[in-house]
């Protein structure tokens, strides 16, 4: 799919505002350390995975079920909050992920956790997410100019998505996640020098990793070194977690001691909104 993107018309392309175009000049400026682009406009018309979708346990190969339930996700020496722990055991519980790597981020801690098909965990990294609180964008938002985005309109949303590398119009690699919004997933941007991002994802606190226009910004070498080869020649789920609302009502989760009888019979994760 990457490919039928890359081949997309520009000036189709052109048409799309993309939520992180804001400070373009700087960011095609970007040295060694803060290489990539604050979210580029989508290169076409066919996003790699334009519409989120739910777990498909039909698909899984026989005897997953029985495997599945005394399987959970393995974070290895990470300390990882409630709701992402949460999540990631019932990803691997579930089989929601239906066998591809995924990636939960965690809005409220500002953490980014990347895990591969089997639910291991390979690496975390600190993130710089949406200005604004919430988990819901503005519909329409990712035609609109960055000039006309007003600062309550720019959040990170919350949801289940499919995503896969691709180009944007500048060519530069990311990881598209909410296609429609024009939310991608990407290395650190200098940005303006206001903003510091480098010193806001350095930083001991999170208070201060609100900064984007919707993107997930990661440190360049977690990009390059994880992010990258996880999700080359294949897709990935994205779960991003909400901040006003709880993960079971977002994806239709379920705490493990709590399993249904069968997996087949578990909820299915909601379309990303």
């Amino acid at each position: 799919m990457p490919m039928q993107i890359a081949k997309a018309q520009q000036g189709s392309g052109l048409k799309k505002a993309g939520l992180c175009l804001a400070l373009l000049a700087a960011s095609l400026a970007y040295s060694a350390a803060f290489a990539g682009v604050e979210v580029g406009q989508p290169p076409g018309p066919n996003p790699p995975s334009a519409t989120p979708s739910g777990p498909a346990m039909a698909n899984l190969p026989a005897g997953s079920l029985a495997s599945s339930h005394s399987r959970r996700a393995h974070f290895g020496q990470e300390r990882a909050s409630p709701e992402a722990s949460h999540i990631a055991d019932w990803v691997v519980h579930s089989g929601d992920n239906q066998g591809m790597p995924f990636m939960i981020v965690d809005k409220v801690h500002a953490k980014v956790l990347m895990f591969n098909a089997d639910g291991r965990l390979q690496a975390a990294a600190p993130a710089l997410l949406g200005l604004a609180r919430g988990d819901d964008s503005v519909p329409g938002i990712g035609e609109r100019k960055m000039s006309t985005i007003r600062p309550e309109e720019r959040t990170t949303p919350a949801g289940r998505f499919v995503a896969s590398l691709a180009p944007d119009i500048h060519g530069e690699e990311m990881l598209w996640v909410d296609y429609d919004t024009a939310i991608s997933l990407h290395r650190v941007v200098k940005g303006k020098p206001s903003e510091q991002r480098a010193q806001r994802l350095n930083s001991a606190t999170t208070d201060d990793n609100r900064v984007s226009y919707g993107c997930i910004n990661v440190p360049v070498n977690f990009y390059e070194k994880v992010v990258s080869p996880a999700f080359t020649g294949t897709n990935g789920i994205v779960y991003v977690l909400p901040e006003t609302r709880s993960a079971r009502d977002v994806f239709g989760s379920y705490d493990i001691t709590d399993a249904p009888a069968t997996v087949a019979s578990s909820p299915a994760a909601p379309s990303a909104q």
